[in-house]
């Protein structure tokens, strides 16, 4: 079912808010993780990584999720489809893994907002954590201005069930 014209742009207007702001609250939680890895500043430390739980939870979650169905609503609702167009398709796929992901990974964040909140980290401390944090925004990051890319830019190429689908809206016969 196609949507009307004013309830697609309202629909690609909350996709696109909640996907920049994904953007922008993974961003804020690298640079929270850079500083939290390599600040002396103990209070800097604490703020830090009690910072990135709540930017997790409260901001980064509940957009990662809006996105991947304000997405999801913009392809079953238009004429880009969610499997016809390989760059839609990748996209909605860099999404979903990116959101699970996410998920896999609130674990140790809470974990070391916990850490910090009952004891003072020294330099080694949870290091390989704090490591792992950096490296998993950072790719995070990657992953998500990937799909900006892929939004922007939307290279061609259909997929066989869009290029079959394409054939029979021009009635013409599939091979």
């Amino acid at each position: 079912m196609m949507m009307t014209p004013r309830l697609r742009k309202f629909a690609l207007t909350a996709h696109v808010t909640a996907s920049v702001g994904w953007l922008g609250a993974v961003a804020r939680f690298l640079a929270l993780a850079v500083a939290g890895l390599k600040s002396e500043d103990a209070q800097m430390v604490r703020a830090a990584y009690r910072a990135m739980d709540l930017t997790a939870w409260y901001v980064i979650v509940p957009l990662s999720l809006a996105s991947v169905l304000t997405g999801l609503v913009q392809s079953l609702g238009t004429t880009w489809g969610l499997f016809r167009q390989y760059w839609v398709l990748i996209k909605f796929l860099i999404s979903i893994l990116a959101t699970v992901l996410l998920l896999l990974h609130m674990r140790p964040i809470g974990h070391l907002a916990r850490v910090v909140a009952e004891t003072t980290l020294c330099d080694g401390d949870l290091a390989g954590m704090r490591i792992q944090l950096v490296a998993n925004a950072g790719a995070a990051l990657v992953a998500l201005l990937v799909a900006t890319a892929l939004s922007v830019y939307k290279p061609q190429g259909l997929t066989p069930y869009g290029w079959r689908k394409q054939q029979e809206e021009r009635g013409m016969p599939h091979l």
